[in-house]
């Protein structure tokens, strides 16, 4: 391995130097977030002299995304979390649930230039950039990183997969960036249309799972592909490296595993909840932030020689919570829909897989006449969720009472 290898020299530095740096930076971020009421308040107890090794972060409760909304809510835009104020940050953003998110200054402000560059990215490539650039901050996110490495970015979005499959031709891109199940019919796309994608060898996915087969088809056609893992709270939180061996963490998180339920952290191996602080976000310091994903950590050095906590990926859903399509889909928008569509009855959204695409259909117990009914709960799924659902009527009883709103079948 040489220096190029790696993004910056904190990716190979000791855990002892990491630890104290880390130390330092979380003084200075919890310092900042005491001095707002709303921090003040959920941080009563503790004080920054009380922290004197990261062990000590678990002394400070869990903000769960699930909460955000509600706060949001109450004190819009932000929950009062920020420190900076809403107009002194360059973007502010709409995620669904919803829940309201920004970015600040710098080149690459939500750090996700190291998961690129560990990907191959490098200074000259062409990045085909698949992620929308609207309401929510993923086109933004990723364009940020493709550019702070040196590279030049079509700004792609959503637009149809003609188009795309033409304009990625077109420009030559070398790279790509988005989520992982577009870009095989991007490519079949391109064949069908007599042209020539063979410039495209690497690519940067995330906002959905990458299937072993999806993976090995890319492979075989000589795109190497990696993921990372972003959220659009806080930015990068792990991506994949050569070694295809877990993923690294970023160099500026925390990150906790801990029981779900609780703010416990576990011992290396042991499955449970994700919990992040990011520490290079003063204007709204997220501090141990669960972000209701569930995954393990896994002991010593990755095989390219990156020292950093290690995560074996995502294992499933600390809470109903799922991702479709890039997209999160919350319980809270399932009742939304139901009480549109003034249904009050038992009711689940099964999410489940077909070909390569990802499929979900809300089955609603319903015994009166339920003429219209489909088409009516399907708008509301489309304007609610921003993605296209199918609805199924069931007889009352049908429906298994667990309490579960949604069922993600997928298997991962």
């Amino acid at each position: 391995m040489s220096a190029s290898d790696f993004y910056d020299r904190r990716e190979t530095r000791s855990v002892d130097e990491r630890r104290a740096a880390q130390l330092a930076e979380l003084g200075t971020l919890v310092a900042k977030a005491r001095a707002n009421p709303v921090h003040g308040q959920r941080f009563q107890g503790v004080e920054v002299s009380d922290i004197s090794s990261l062990d000590d972060l678990a002394r400070f409760p869990i903000l769960r995304k699930s909460d955000l909304i509600g706060m949001q809510g109450e004190n819009p835009p932000f929950g009062g979390l920020n420190i900076v104020e809403t107009g002194r940050l360059r973007h502010v953003y709409q995620s669904p649930g919803p829940i309201n998110d920004y970015d600040g200054e710098g080149p690459d402000w939500w750090r996700t230039g190291r998961a690129l560059y560990a990907a191959g990215f490098r200074p000259g490539d062409i990045v085909h950039n698949s992620f929308s650039y609207h309401f929510t901050p993923a086109g933004s996110l990723f364009d940020q990183a493709a550019t702070s490495i040196g590279c030049a970015v079509f700004p792609a979005g959503t637009e149809n997969t003609e188009a795309q499959a033409q304009a990625l031709v077109t420009f030559g891109a070398t790279a790509y960036t988005g989520i992982p199940d577009f870009l095989p019919r991007l490519l079949d796309k391109a064949d069908e249309l007599g042209l020539d994608a063979g410039s495209l060898t690497k690519a940067s996915v995330s906002a959905g799972p990458l299937f072993p087969s999806v993976r090995q088809g890319l492979n075989e056609r000589g795109v190497h592909v990696y993921q990372c893992y972003v959220i659009a709270d806080l930015g990068l939180i792990s991506y994949e490296t050569p070694a295809l061996e877990a993923m690294v963490v970023d160099e500026d998180v925390i990150v906790e595993i801990v029981r779900p339920g609780t703010g416990d952290p576990l011992p290396d191996g042991e499955v449970g909840e994700v919990v992040v602080t990011a520490l290079s976000h003063h204007e709204l310091p997220l501090i141990r932030l669960a972000i209701g994903d569930l995954s393990a950590s896994m002991p010593g050095p990755s095989p390219c020689g990156r020292t950093n906590m290690r995560l074996k990926g995502w294992l499933g859903r600390a809470d109903q919570t799922a991702k479709v399509r890039g997209l999160f889909v919350h319980p809270e928008q399932v009742a939304r829909v139901l009480k549109q569509c003034g249904l009050d009855g038992r009711a689940r959204l099964v999410i489940g897989r077909e070909g390569d695409r990802d499929t979900m259909t809300l089955h609603v117990e319903y015994a009166g006449d339920a003429k219209g009914l489909t088409d009516r709960i399907e708008s509301a799924i489309k304007a609610t969720f921003n993605l296209r659902g199918h609805a199924r009527i069931e007889a009352p009883g049908t429906l298994a009472n667990d309490g579960k709103l949604i069922d993600d079948t997928r298997d991962f």
